[in-house]
């Protein structure tokens, strides 16, 4: 437990590592905005604060108390101490009563200066999977961990959870699982007119997704069954580094026509974009959640994903799951899942239905409240989190260890 310095609302100070449209800025922003709508004895009860390491799109500059360290990543040497100088000054000036970082570098550099600026308390986010984080970043998360530097970790999934027991208990009991929650995407609108809006082909089987566009993601997975089904397009929302690769794969397999990537978008126009498609793939090599996914199988539209363990677990509804899992490495495989949402109706509307009732098991509501019962455990004023522990058997392995 630890004291606030003053009194007024409680400051919060989410970190991220990028301004960009991506999974864990979309779970900052949910928190962050319902957080600062929550009132104790008719007075705003936190004033909500972001800071990103840097600028790398323009999608947050409307937020309201929103901070940039640099406008670009730091490249060489002198710009990484001008980061990391920023970022401590930032903190300093911003005086948060709760640090909240989010990504493996964020909790990193996050964590280290807001204890070096005197922030009272930091709580974690583990939301990058372990093949996105370098075996030195987790070095010193670990180390960072055992010290103190968190008083509080928060994981998304089980499947997380398990990522970590093999780190000393000292570090296991700062473990709280979280599950996201998301907004529902859904939306009243006509499948044509959708696609009218983002310059889409009408009257087409038309696939898509939403993802960064990162060799992680396996995006070009998508690409290569446009070469297996003529019938078929693949639209996808989101930028980043990989785009010209697909472009030219997309070319080298002569399916450039059929391949639409219509760039980032605000959270607010993803349910249009949703409503688009026929199907929504998420072929991506590594996940600690799968927000995208979640959010198209609740907006209603049948998903085909990559088969890992973690999206069996979210995309799951009391035991049968609410969509198609293949190998999205082998594109018969990966194809072969696809025709089956425009074949087995009977299955495919079962799916939807199922996938309908994920907003339920992750409601936004619930995962604000979960913070606000860390941020008040953790700073004495007599909350407790209500939030979820790993199955009896993981707790009881952890607990021998």
């Amino acid at each position: 437990m630890r004291k606030r310095k003053k009194a007024g609302p409680i400051r919060l100070l989410f970190i991220q590592t990028q301004a960009e449209m991506a999974g864990a800025q979309e779970i900052s922003r949910l928190i962050g905005e319902g957080l600062a709508h929550a009132e104790r004895i008719g007075e705003p009860e936190y004033e909500v604060h972001h800071l990103f390491f840097y600028r790398k799109t323009a999608a947050f500059d409307r937020w309201a108390n929103v901070h940039f360290c640099l406008e670009d990543s730091p490249r060489n040497p002198v710009s990484f101490m001008v980061f990391l100088w920023k970022l401590l000054r930032m903190i300093r000036r911003i005086q948060p009563d709760v640090l909240l970082t989010f990504q493996h570098y964020g909790n990193i550099f996050g964590a280290a200066a807001g204890r070096l600026a005197g922030v009272p308390v930091v709580i974690a986010n583990h939301v990058s999977a372990p093949a996105t984080v370098s075996p030195a970043a987790r070095r010193i998360d670990r180390v960072l961990g055992l010290l103190g530097a968190y008083d509080v970790i928060t994981v998304n999934s089980n499947e997380t959870w398990r990522n970590f027991q093999s780190y000393p208990a000292r570090y296991r009991r700062l473990l709280t699982h979280v599950p996201h929650g998301f907004e529902d995407k859904s939306v009243e609108i006509g499948r044509q007119e959708a696609r009218a809006l983002f310059g889409l082909p009408p009257g087409v089987l038309l696939i898509g997704s939403v993802a960064r566009l990162h060799p992680l993601k396996q995006l070009d997975a998508a690409v290569a069954v446009l070469a297996e089904r003529p019938a078929l397009h693949l639209a996808i929302a989101g930028q980043g580094p990989d785009e010209q690769r697909l472009r030219a794969i997309a070319d080298g397999l002569g399916v450039s026509d059929r391949l639409h990537l219509v760039g980032d978008m605000p959270p607010q126009k993803v349910g249009l974009f949703l409503a688009s498609l026929n199907a929504f793939v998420f072929p991506s090599l590594a996940e600690t959640f799968g927000l995208a996914a979640v959010e198209a199988a609740q907006a209603g539209v049948p998903v085909v994903a990559n088969d890992l363990p973690v999206l069996r677990e979210v995309l799951d509804v009391d035991g049968e799951p609410c969509a198609l899992f293949a190998n999205a490495a082998d594109t018969d495989d990966f194809a072969a899942c696809i025709d089956q949402v425009f074949q087995d109706h009977a299955a495919t509307a079962r799916m939807v239905v199922l996938g309908r009732r994920l907003a339920a098991r992750y409601s936004v509501a619930g995962m604000v409240d979960a913070y606000a019962g860390l941020i008040g455990q953790a700073l004495g004023r007599g909350g407790s989190a209500p939030v979820s522990r790993p199955p009896q058997s993981m707790a009881l392995h952890s607990s021998q260890r």
